[in-house]
């Protein structure tokens, strides 16, 4: 009887060490995430120098047609004085600025 009540503990031991194990892995993956963020503002994109290419792959919900736009904007009215003159190109929202204000920059 011993026996089997001490199997039973140790069971209970380990399954609630593997538990707690995983449950420290989960809570270790966010973490990963301002990593990313903090690579974007290493290597911001800029609105000056950005091809459309570039503008579709590092923004967040920037498309094909939105990169373009953004181009064509550039090569109509000149350099961006400002991040928040994207605005002014058809097809961008303040929400979409917003998710990408950290990514952007229009150093000469």
């Amino acid at each position: 009887m011993l026996k089997a009540t001490l199997q039973a503990l140790l069971f209970s031991l380990v399954a609630s060490a593997s538990w707690l194990a995983s449950a420290n892995e989960a809570a270790k993956a966010p973490a990963s995430e301002p990593v990313a963020q903090q690579v974007a503002e290493l290597n911001p994109v800029n609105l000056n120098t950005a091809d459309a290419e570039t503008l579709q792959r590092e923004l967040s919900g920037v498309g094909a047609v939105k990169a373009q736009a953004i181009v064509a904007y550039r090569d109509t009215h000149g350099e961006f004085a400002s991040v928040d003159e994207l605005l002014e190109v058809k097809g961008i929202g303040e929400a979409l600025l917003e998710r990408n204000r950290d990514k952007l920059t229009v150093s000469q």
